[in-house]
């Protein structure tokens, strides 16, 4: 008999790959058999090892015989004789090999051949022979040999293909989650609220968001802490980066600090590798807009003065050219266009201040305004003009635009007025009486263009001395004729006239901290 083809699987744990393999001319297909755990275990070593006709057990198998070795400390000790039941060499799904053992502290060597007892002088003595071949080279350079399981070979290259993919969505759905549901997150490269140094010399410390306080057009504005400081954080979406980069440029002209002008700290373009934000960072005023102060409270004659002068001063101050001084270059003129009363912010001592500059135009001296679009603004805010699309693009115009609106805004003021002879109504916004909470364009235009209709005055404010002067005062920033109208310094003047004229000491210019002397 001659062995001709042989071929070994090592399952030590390198798990590395030998052969040997052998052929046969005879019919016969026998292997020696022997069972190491049969002899130990039968009394006389009945039945533990002998002969064994392979055609006889798998008569539809092939014809191979195996030899099972373990690997000591003291060399190689033979486990199993025996014939081989499994497929055929050449039908092991393109591989000679597999798997045997998969506990890593036992060593086992599986070697099949091929022919009528073929295993009968694979002995400890044979097994080196092989471990010093060519094979046993290539058997100790480390070179996985990889071993193909048993399965359905369309099922693993799923498994392998779709698994991985699965978890990676999965995790990219949680970071999403996680991302969405703490937006407390620390954020590095904001700068501390300290006003008095520009914003780009600012040592950059990190911002928390605390929680939503307004939605607007332009995206969210939130509450949050930067260290020991409250601040404002609006939140623009990609889609409104214009407003952004419009709101922050106007911010940061020079001369733009003021009192009665919401203090901006920074500017930062935010992404996370999910999505793009930009933020505007500005001070923070816990009373919020005079919109929704005036939802919750009514107010004094004091209050409306109060109020309404800071009003007056931040619209002069934004509408006003200023000469360049000696620390700042030349200011231009700014016209707010989207001015109303959720644009006015409230400090905690009733001044306000004016914010949300994403509509804003600047007007730089001997220089036309440039491509701009005229009907812009919250339509119910719109003054006729802009309604009609008539609109003369030249700075006078765009700021009487903005003295329209401030007309409006001072009529809400004095709607809440608790000096008034008379009880104080539920607050309403301007027109609301007349075309509800929202009124489509049309609508608008044919009350305030066609009809000229303005909000109305109530017959109990006439008894009032003060509020009638700012009623009249109120009907000049809502002229009809756009020329007609009064500017923001004279609305300025305007009140403080008011003060003078109202209070004990006409001498004093100081705000008035209550209502009793105009009651």
């Amino acid at each position: 008999m001659m062995i001709s083809q042989k071929y070994c699987l090592s399952a030590f744990s390198l798990g590395m790959l030998f052969a040997v393999i052998v052929t046969t001319d005879s019919n016969l297909m026998r292997c020696e058999y022997y069972n190491e755990t049969v002899c130990k275990n039968s009394r006389f070593s009945v039945g533990c090892s002998g002969t064994k006709d392979c055609k006889s057990l798998t008569p539809d198998k092939g014809n191979q015989c195996y030899v099972l070795w373990q690997k000591s400390s003291h060399g190689f000790s033979i486990k199993q004789k025996g014939c081989w039941v499994g497929s055929k060499l050449n039908d092991i799904s393109g591989s000679r090999c597999t798997e045997t053992q998969k506990d890593p502290d036992i060593s086992l060597l599986f070697c099949c051949c091929e022919g009528d007892m073929c295993n009968e002088n694979m002995t400890t003595v044979y097994l080196q022979s092989i471990l010093t071949t060519e094979s046993a080279v290539e058997y100790s350079t480390n070179v996985p040999v990889p071993l193909l399981k048993e399965g359905n070979p369309v099922f693993n290259t799923l498994l392998y293909t779709l698994v991985p993919l699965l978890v990676i969505t999965l995790i990219l759905i949680a970071s999403y989650w996680l991302y969405r549901h703490h937006k407390m997150t620390y954020f590095n490269e904001i700068p501390t609220v300290d006003l008095s140094v520009p914003s780009s010399y600012l040592h950059l410390k990190p911002v928390q968001l605390l929680e939503v306080k307004a939605q607007g057009r332009f995206g969210a504005v939130w509450k949050a802490q930067l260290r020991n400081e409250f601040v404002a954080v609006k939140i623009f979406p990609p889609q409104d980066k214009n407003s952004w980069q419009v709101e922050q440029e106007i911010f940061q002209l020079p001369q733009m600090k003021h009192n009665n002008i919401l203090a901006f700290i920074t500017a930062e373009e935010r992404t996370d590798n999910l999505h793009l934000e930009y933020w505007l960072i500005t001070a923070y005023h816990e009373t919020n807009s005079l919109y929704d102060f005036l939802k919750a409270n009514v107010v004094s004659w004091a209050e409306v003065l109060t109020i309404s002068d800071s009003i007056s001063k931040g619209l002069a101050h934004l509408h006003e050219e200023l000469p360049p001084t000696r620390g700042e270059a030349y200011k231009p003129s700014i016209a707010h266009r989207d001015f109303k009363s959720k644009n006015v912010l409230l400090k905690d001592d009733l001044t306000a201040c004016i914010a949300d500059f994403g509509l804003a135009q600047v007007f730089y001296a001997g220089e036309s305004p440039g491509d701009t679009h005229g009907q812009v603004g919250t339509r119910r805010y719109m003054a006729p003009e802009v309604l009609e699309g008539a609109i003369n693009f030249n700075r006078d115009a765009f700021l009487r635009i903005d003295m329209y609106a401030c007309g409006l805004v001072l009529w809400e003021l004095l709607n809440r007025c608790s000096s008034q002879d008379g009880p104080v109504e539920e607050y309403m916004l301007p027109f609301e009486e007349e075309v509800g909470q929202h009124p489509n364009l049309e609508e608008i235009q044919e009350l305030v263009v066609q009809r000229k209709g303005r909000p109305k005055f109530k017959s109990t404010w006439k008894k009032h001395p003060g509020i009638v002067v700012l009623c009249s005062t109120i009907e000049e920033c809502w002229d009809h004729d756009a020329e007609a109208r009064i500017s923001a310094s004279c609305l300025q003047e305007r009140i403080k006239m008011l003060y003078k004229s109202l209070t004990p000491n006409s001498g004093s210019e100081s705000h008035v901290t209550t209502g009793e002397h105009f009651t």
